[in-house]
């Protein structure tokens, strides 16, 4: 069965993405992007990887029927413009923060508010490594941060495993590529801003601490840093688990949560140059990266994760999750596995 697809908001990074593993997917048929600043412009005008692709972006108030609708917009549109959107499609993968959330008390905390509340309840993560058991035919899902995604990556396995309960003391520290901030992402975004630098660009606070709190149910010390890196989000997690834990059991740990999992790969030491998880290794892959190490003077785990940012921290995520929801094989349109070697990320 082929199903109907559109992306609202197809002009920018993430929705080019979505465009990508639309367009090389074997159960979707892309019918409609929209964009308000390209409207009647081909798909290739924003996205020369898709010059091949016979589709022009066509206004965001003209919705097509379709059986997916992904929403690539930026926060606070989806949430206004859900009625339209579930008119038009069945299923929509929103890829913005407004679902993520379970409470309008945390989009109170986080964010600006939350201008449709009730349908909050109503809305699945989209992470099938954490959320895979609800995404069978849910019909609103909500795509993770990518700073969040790398983070609960590293550390669900330690949680599934009861070598942390919540209590503990963990310090995150994230480095970001400057697709992050998506193509109109300004000033700070620039080549010659962002060249050369390892910038903290969110020391505390960072909004998508809340999908930490909700999901592993522990306070983070969170900071993400901005540096020289087009695509990938990079995690090091320092843990300070209660008992002391081994190289062992953290293998046994890891192993459990994710060997049957078909986009995680373990990096955890080896030899070689890549020895521990590493952007550059799965930028334009839906691969997540996991790894660790024992620091036994301290008691203290050191938990690396690394993503593209644009792929397993977005697009990638929201394809995947789309596919748990319609039955389609989950690693459908998502089998590439990268090159090496490559230029910067």
């Amino acid at each position: 069965m082929t199903f109907s697809a559109s992306v609202v908001g197809g002009s920018g990074f993430t929705g080019g993405e979505l465009l990508r593993l639309l367009d090389g997917h074997p159960e979707f048929r892309t019918v409609q992007a929209t964009s308000r600043s390209k409207e009647n412009k081909t798909v290739g005008h924003a996205h020369p990887n898709l010059r091949h692709k016979d589709l022009r972006f066509s206004s965001p108030a003209d919705l097509e029927s379709v059986d997916v609708l992904f929403a690539a917009t930026p926060h606070g549109v989806s949430m206004e413009q859900i009625d339209a959107f579930r008119d038009a499609a069945d299923t929509v993968v929103d890829l913005s923060a407004d679902f993520r959330l379970d409470t309008e008390a945390q989009y109170d905390e986080w964010y600006d508010g939350h201008s449709r509340p009730e349908l909050l309840a109503d809305a699945e993560y989209a992470l099938p490594e954490l959320n895979r058991g609800n995404l069978a035919g849910a019909d609103l899902i909500a795509s993770g941060g990518c700073n969040a995604t790398a983070t609960i990556m590293g550390l669900l396995p330690l949680f599934e495993a009861d070598i942390l309960s919540g209590d503990e003391q963990v310090v995150v520290d994230v480095k970001v590529g400057s697709s992050e901030g998506g193509a109109g992402g300004g000033e700070a975004s620039s080549h010659p801003e962002r060249s050369g630098v390892v910038r903290p660009y969110a020391p505390t606070g960072h909004r998508h601490e809340a999908e930490i709190q909700q999901f592993l149910g522990v306070d983070v010390s969170f900071t993400v840093h901005a540096v020289e890196m087009t695509r990938g989000a990079s995690a090091t997690c320092h843990v300070f688990p209660d008992g002391p834990v081994s190289k062992g059991d953290l293998w046994s740990a890891y192993r459990e949560s994710y060997e049957d999992e078909p986009f995680v790969r373990m990096a955890a030491g080896g030899g070689g140059v890549y020895r521990y998880p590493e952007p550059k290794a799965v930028a334009g892959t839906n691969f997540a990266e996991v790894g660790f190490e024992v620091d036994p003077a301290n008691e203290r785990l050191v938990v690396f994760s690394a993503i593209d940012n644009m792929m397993k921290g977005s697009a990638g995520q929201a394809v995947h999750a789309a596919n748990v929801a319609l039955g389609i094989e989950e690693t459908a349109g998502l089998e590439l596995t990268g090159f090496h070697p490559v230029g910067a990320p």
